[in-house]
């Protein structure tokens, strides 16, 4: 076996087993069926648990099932309990023992090969874990029980940086009784004969590596094991070249330069799939002269292959750069499909632990194909907020584009992605960032999202991106590199966050400290590669509230001014983009940051969702507009549903107000009647607007069903349900008006959305439009208020009226709503045609035409039948339940009709049908 162990830059050949002092294991080379104890030091590793009483083990297996190195099996252990199954003794003196048959305790089936133990350790609670030195598990290795005659080295085992005069100690030990030799670059510098155990210390003379070998003789065979460990060189203090930013630098298609900010360090080696991921003077990093900065420049790499890396600081951490574009991650890239990212990067396992960074000399760029794009204007943006894991089933960028059709037919032209740049696991909303300037590889590569932005442009939609600049977790490793073991938290030397979250209870993760110059510099950087590299729209800011270190206030000049300065730098770069906030702030703060030309979040879905399941009295979402804040500039992005509120279909299916039997919100027709009529509400006013996926197709599920953060089911069949289309295409209908007209941007409207029937009057010079809308349960009466007397025309119908009173009472059915135009505007070409019965009617409807009332003949299986009479746009207009147990139902009047072209919809317990009904009087 080979082991490589680097001092100075220790660096281990087979990391996954990392053996010593942290674990003491008696017996030393166990067999699966062998009883262990295990004696574990908590001053070792990350010393997460100095001091700490009691400790438990939380204990797996690594075995011929795991699917990777990392894939624990057989868990032992209740994480945040006192688990008296995993519960140590202390020994004193930061020493903690178990003992257990590992057959018995891991209860493993007949036929598994153990390969390894697997571990961490834990307080109580499990806030506090102990851990390897580099923040991994920690594994030990299992053996055959017929494996021989074994020996090899145990110490060292943590990463350890040495100058010329410190000492190393080593540790080997053998299964046997034998000689054992150590030799240091060839020199033998320890003996010991009829042992199984050795102990040296050496004094560190020199610098670069040395190969320390252990040499193993029980009389009838040799054993060799092989450690190495590095003496330090001085550190070169030189400044860094002009121009060089933090992260790496292609200075052409063999050379990078890559440079890290890292004050307060020693010394850092760069190691990677160019070295052979050992630790070499040729890779130790200068220090500016500033003390800030490590720089190298690395020669000779071949154009066009792909180099992982990491940096290697101060001899026990290993860290991607912080600035990565791609990282390859060996907890979650194998279970990223190979459709999806194609030919991905191996990871050097068994070479180093950890996150590492994937670099890219010589590599082609992206050809882009539509470079003359022009974006809407941000007041007339209709986004669509979109989570590419539970949007199709393969998750991929490739998926999305051939899902273009279905969001440009929507009348979308802008797609706000949720975070999508490098995030911890694979499964997740995203809002958890680790690398804030690489791309999660879990939806695709760098050129298949370029891809998917390119033919976004090509349609003429726009792309936003939602940032994560708030916080961000523990994988990040600008958090690793100044972290508080004890404390479990930011140290108060690291550059870039708060030790301490400062506006509680708003707090996730760790939090930037944005009045640091480190952060500023970080944010400002990653803002100007997005817009550069990717040539995206927008950016979504996700909770900017939280940009402030003087609590939970609600007015922060502080803060308007970071967000200020952010702006400025994407503005720098795209004049045009997008800059939308979730701030949650005070009035005069938001409005001071939309009139420096930024969108914010408008919170109103709670309104917008009561006047959907028909509770009026809580309903009014006047907040939802611009005008009614006293804001100057239509900058308010209002929405019905968002990623992060429940979904307007279950609430109205779970809570809808069901007082009038014949307009139940709790009904699937009803409920998606209702769903039409709010989003219509929701995009009609002027100013940008939002809706969350599939929103246009009733979506039902709970957004905690299972949890909040779950996958959903993936629903794409609702698109063929004829009753849901209809809530697509009155939408499509109502972003067409906003695609197209310039009247719904109009900023001389008047809106009075309390109450049950809620309007909007859009005034222009040559046009005005009247929208009206019922959200009662009950058929409701209302002044429409016309701006004049004269012939008005229904957008969605494309009937007309000659109004002679403009304020004379129109009546509005439960769930109708109605848009007028005082010049004709061609009406959308949408319906229920799809849902017409087929050939295998039960159902005869006569007479049609219809004069005043319709006959309903059945075959006298149903008791009871109930009607829905909706128009062509699939909106119900009325309802009512009938008698059928005679087969013969009515007569059903129609008078309250006007002359026009209807669908009756038909149910029963055994009967679902649709029929086109001319109505004529």
């Amino acid at each position: 076996m080979k082991r490589l162990i680097l001092l100075g830059g220790v660096f281990m050949t087979s990391l996954l087993t990392v053996t010593g002092q942290i674990l003491n294991i008696d017996p030393a080379f166990p067999t699966q069926n062998d009883t262990v104890t295990i004696v574990y030091d908590a001053s070792e590793g990350n010393g997460a648990l100095v001091g700490v009483v009691p400790i438990y083990a939380h204990a797996g297996l690594i075995t011929n099932a795991s699917t990777s190195p990392t894939d624990w099996q057989n868990v032992q252990g209740n994480w945040g309990t006192a688990d008296p199954n995993t519960l140590m003794t202390p020994l004193g003196n930061n020493l903690h023992e178990i003992s257990y048959h590992i057959p018995t305790y891991y209860g493993f089936s007949p036929g598994t090969v153990v390969q390894q133990l697997a571990f961490v350790f834990r307080d109580q609670a499990g806030n506090a874990v102990g851990r390897a030195s580099d923040g991994s598990d920690i594994y030990y290795d299992i053996y055959p029980a017929n494996a021989g005659f074994l020996a090899k080295f145990f110490t060292p085992e943590s990463v350890q940086t040495l100058g010329q005069g410190q000492t190393i100690d080593f540790v080997a030990k053998s299964n046997e009784s034998a000689t054992l030799t150590i030799f240091d670059n060839g020199v033998q510098v320890a003996q010991v004969t009829g042992a199984q155990e050795i102990n040296h210390t050496q004094t560190v003379s020199g610098s670069g590596q040395h190969m320390v070998e252990l040499v193993a003789d029980n009389g009838t065979s040799t054993v060799t094991d092989t450690v190495y460990y590095v003496a330090n060189p001085a550190v070169q203090i030189i400044p860094a070249p002009a121009g060089i930013v933090d992260g790496i630098n292609y200075v052409n298609d063999s050379t990078v330069i890559l440079q890290l900010h890292a004050p307060f360090k020693n010394n850092i080696y760069v190691i990677g799939d160019f070295n052979g991921w050992l630790p070499d003077s040729l890779f130790y990093m200068h220090k500016d002269p500033s003390g800030q900065k490590w720089w190298i420049q690395i020669d000779g790499l071949t154009p066009g292959q792909e180099y992982g890396f990491q940096y290697l600081i101060d001899g026990n951490l290993r860290i991607a750069d912080p600035y990565s574009e791609v990282v390859l991650d060996p907890f979650n890239d194998p279970w990223i499909p190979s459709s999806v990212y194609p030919n991905l990067h191996p990871y050097p396992t068994g070479l180093t632990t950890g996150i590492a960074t994937l670099m890219f000399p010589g590599k082609t760029p992206y050809s882009w194909q539509n470079t003359s794009y022009s974006k809407p204007d941000q007041t007339e943006l209709n986004i669509y907020e979109l989570l590419i894991r539970d949007f199709a089933d393969e998750h991929s960028y490739q998926v999305l584009i051939d899902t273009l059709d279905y969001i440009q037919n929507l009348g979308i032209n802008a797609i706000e992605l949720m975070p999508n740049s490098e995030f911890e696991g694979n499964e997740s909303w995203g809002y958890n960032p680790s690398f804030h300037m690489a791309l999660d590889k879990y939806y695709g590569t760098i050129d298949a999202y370029k891809a998917f932005i390119d033919s976004c442009h090509g349609r003429g939609i726009a792309v936003i991106m939602d940032f994560v600049f708030n916080h961000s977790f523990g994988q990040s490793p600008l958090a690793q590199m100044y972290w508080d073991e004890a404390g479990n938290k930011p140290a108060s030397n690291n550059p870039w966050y708060n030790t301490d979250c400062p506006h509680p209870p708003n707090c996730w993760g760790n939090d930037f400290d944005h009045t640091a110059q480190a952060t500023q510099d970080f944010i400002d950087r990653v803002n100007t590669y997005w817009f550069e590299e990717f040539k995206i729209d927008g950016v979504r800011y996700d909770f900017t509230k939280g940009f402030t270190n003087t609590g939970d206030v609600s007015y922060d000049n502080t803060r308007i001014q970071l967000l200020k300065r952010m702006a400025d730098t994407v503005w720098a770069v795209n004049p045009e983009a997008y800059i939308i906030l979730e701030h949650w702030a005070d009035n005069n703060e938001e409005s001071q940051l939309s009139d420096y030309g930024m969108m914010l979040w408008g919170q109103a879905t709670h309104q917008y969702q009561e006047a959907a399941m028909g509770w009026v009295s809580s309903s009014n979402f006047n907040g939802a507009v611009y005008q009614f804040r006293g804001w100057n500039d239509a900058h308010l992005v209002t929405f019905p549903e968002s990623h992060d509120e429940e979904r307007i279909m279950f609430k109205n299916l779970t809570f809808g107000n069901s007082n009038n039997v014949d307009h139940d919100v709790k009904d699937l027709n009803t409920a998606l009647g209702r769903t039409t009529l709010t989003h219509i509400f929701g995009l009609a006013h002027p100013g940008p607007k939002m809706m969350w996926m599939f929103g246009e197709l009733g979506y039902d599920i709970s957004i905690d069903d299972p949890c909040r953060v779950c996958n959903k089911p993936i629903l794409w069949q609702y698109y063929d349900e004829p009753a849901r289309k209809a809530v697509y295409n009155n939408i499509a209908a109502l972003l067409k008006l906003r695609n197209e007209q310039s009247i719904m941007h109009t900023t001389d409207f008047g809106y009075n959305f309390n109450g049950a029937v809620k309007k909007l009057h859009l005034n222009g010079p040559s046009i005005n439009g009247v929208l009206l809308g019922n959200f009662a349960v009950t058929a409701s009466t209302t002044n429409p208020q016309f701006q004049h007397a004269g012939t008005w025309y229904e957008y969605f119908t494309g009937d007309s009226i000659v109004v002679s009173d403009p304020t004379a009472d129109v009546n509005l059915a439960p769930g109708q709503y109605v848009l007028y135009f005082d010049q004709p505007i061609e009406s959308p070409t949408i319906g229920l045609e799809e849902e017409l019965s087929s050939t295998d009617a039960r159902l005869t409807v006569f007479p049609n035409p219809a004069v005043g009332s319709i006959f309903i003949h059945s075959d006298g299986t149903e008791e009871e039948l109930r009607l829905e009479w909706l128009d062509m746009q699939g909106r119900v207009l009325s309802a009512s339940r009938h008698d059928a147990s005679s087969g013969r139902t009515g007569p059903v009047s129609t008078e309250a009709l006007p002359n026009g072209l209807y669908m009756l919809r038909i149910a029963g317990d055994h009967t679902y049908e649709t029929h086109k009904i001319l109505v004529q009087h």
